[in-house]
């Protein structure tokens, strides 16, 4: 009898645990990234730029279909945080381009024996010349090193990217864009091993059975 009254106990108290998890949206058994259905993008620590990457990884991560982009932390399964910034700089460019040439002139003559005279000249011609470049330009350097955490603060999965800008964005766009085609990667990645891992534990039972 009082094994059962233990055991109803118990299951009271776990049904009221998933209970909770399902109010507050969370789920509570988030060990891997497969786990996790909704996330919580943090304030980045970094420059002034740090706001506005943080937009934009919301928004990339938010086209992978991956996961639920929540605004209330206490709803997310896995918070991302870490830092990024967006800074700009000068690239200089120098170059120098010499020319030269030379020229001269002259005359010769010559009387022979029997008087004959003889003679000529030469000449020839150069020139020279420098000319210089100084090209300045503007360009930005971003980054992000961000890690998605379950609600224990363990972290599940982290990436460091760095960008000086694409070809049709510019630096902090493409390190949103790049967060989450690596997310996306190590996702499938994640999801391919425990499948096959599945289906060869599923072939390993079948070839034990008598």
């Amino acid at each position: 009898m009082k094994l059962l009254t233990i055991l109803q106990i118990s299951g009271l108290l776990v049904f009221g645990a998933g209970l909770q998890a399902q109010k507050s949206g969370a789920d509570p058994g988030v060990g891997t990234l497969l786990d996790v259905k909704r996330i919580y993008v943090a304030p980045l620590t970094g420059g002034a730029q740090a706001a506005t990457l943080r937009e934009l990884i919301i928004a990339s991560l938010d086209s992978t279909k991956l996961f639920v982009i929540t605004e209330k932390e206490e709803r997310a399964d896995a918070v991302l945080k870490g830092a990024a910034d967006d800074k700009a700089f000068t690239d200089t460019f120098d170059t120098n381009e010499n020319v030269n040439g030379h020229e001269n002139g002259g005359k010769y003559g010559a009387t022979s024996a029997l008087g004959a005279k003889s003679g000529g000249g030469y000449g020839g011609l150069a020139s020279g010349g420098s000319e210089s470049h100084h090209i300045q330009e503007r360009k930005h350097e971003a980054y992000a090193a961000v890690r998605l955490c379950n609600k224990e603060g363990d972290v599940l999965w982290s990436t460091t990217q760095e960008s000086l800008g694409a070809k049709f964005r510019g630096a902090s766009a493409d390190v949103a864009a790049k967060i989450a085609h690596q997310i996306a990667l190590d996702y499938e990645r994640v999801h391919r091993a425990e499948t096959t891992g599945a289906a060869t534990a599923s072939v390993t039972v079948a070839a034990t059975k008598p």
